[in-house]
């Protein structure tokens, strides 16, 4: 049985930069992913995701995102890429709703640089939108995205040259923590280690049974639409947003990659089960319940669809992420459900999981993501 400092289950957004984040430490990491590294089952392709400061959903966010901007910043000098890029971004709504007021909450208690602007003004400065009246939004300029799928390779490559062992297509079969040592066990073989950090994403409630009933994967799809006035969709004046409408809460990004306006829909069809029996395949139905929201809301990107993708949040009863030692097994660090929100956070959460696998505390504050929270009595 080979023996590991730490190791990492799952190479997706957490965990190809929790093994970086070990490997760059001097620790023997093995990581292990139960399909190819880069694959199309769980929650990061799709060629980008978001990444914004004026977060609506918890301003105690906001910490970790200025150390993940830093991060990605230097992910990308040491990679020799660009991974990260900045279009400005709008979180908007009913001005009363949750999404602008807690964007402009989060805003005003880290004195981020943002601008409150009405729906009219909106569509005016940025006329690839058509947001209702009765809307307004938040601007922030340092929203944009990550390149979501380059990034997973780059933690990777860089992890490899450190020195990480990288496992693909190995299915870990359980973990069997005990006497302050860990053993993974696989569809291959049995390791050791004296850490071990899972971030399997959809598939975390099959190792960690705790989380069962906690970690719900829920199928979503993305969408490409190629827009009848592509000008008004380009990164350099296309913002990306989270929008809520009539038709539900959506998210949006400029045409970058694949030339088309990409928009996904939160809870899309609401259908939930286990990661494996989950669909991947996008429907006509897909297309059409993204179709309405451009219809509505952003009139000139309802041309023909280029791609239609499907992936998995992964949801807690609160939204908020998971982030913890196992309560009465300190060995056995757990990353995720991020509930269709964490990727922008990957850089910062590989030195995060990494400082809870070598010294069991983090200097970020992460009392939002406790793993008993969903089971402690009440005070």
């Amino acid at each position: 049985m080979q023996h590991f400092d730490t190791i990492v289950i799952g190479i997706g957004g957490m965990g190809s930069a929790a093994l970086w984040q070990s490997a760059r430490r001097g620790q023997s990491v093995l990581g292990i992913e139960r399909f190819d590294i880069g694959h199309s089952m769980g929650s990061s392709h799709g060629l980008n995701r978001i990444i914004r400061l004026a977060y609506f959903e918890h301003p105690k966010y906001v910490p970790l995102l200025r150390r993940a901007y830093e991060l990605w910043r230097e992910t990308e000098a040491l990679a020799g890429e660009q991974l990260l890029y900045i279009t400005g971004g709008i979180d908007g709504g009913p001005a009363d709703g949750r999404i602008v007021t807690g964007a402009l909450a989060a805003c005003v208690e880290h004195d981020l640089p943002h601008e409150v602007l009405t729906a009219a003004e909106i569509n005016r400065r940025f006329p690839g939108y058509r947001l209702p009246d009765g809307h307004a939004g938040v601007y922030q300029p340092d929203g944009g995205f990550v390149a979501s799928e380059r990034a997973i390779l780059a933690h990777v490559s860089l992890a490899v040259a450190a020195g990480a062992q990288l496992h693909a297509r190995e299915t870990v079969l359980g973990i069997e923590p005990g006497n302050g040592r860990v053993v993974v066990v696989t569809d291959r073989g049995r390791y050791e280690a004296g850490r071990v950090i899972v971030s399997a994403g959809a598939w975390i409630a099959d190792l960690v049974p705790g989380l069962a009933g906690t970690a719900v994967p829920e199928r979503q799809v993305l969408g490409w639409f190629l827009p009848r006035r592509p000008e008004l969709f380009t990164p350099a004046v296309f913002p990306v947003s989270n929008v809520a409408t009539d038709l539900g809460h959506v998210y949006q990004f400029p045409s970058w990659g694949i030339p088309g306006f990409k928009i996904g829909l939160y809870n899309h069809f609401r259908e939930r089960g286990h990661a494996d029996h989950l669909s991947r395949e996008p429907t006509p139905a897909d297309e059409e319940a993204l179709r309405r929201v451009i219809r509505a809301c952003f009139p000139e990107a309802d041309g023909p669809i280029l791609r239609l993708a499907a992936c998995l949040f992964t949801n807690t009863p609160d939204e908020h992420f998971v982030v913890d030692t196992l309560p009465g097994h300190p060995e056995v660090v757990v990353a995720s459900p991020c509930s269709g929100h964490g990727f922008k956070f990957a850089s910062v959460m590989g030195e995060v999981l990494a400082d809870l696998a070598t010294t069991g505390t983090s200097r970020h504050d992460l009392s939002l993501f406790t793993y008993d929270r969903f089971t402690a009595p009440a005070a």
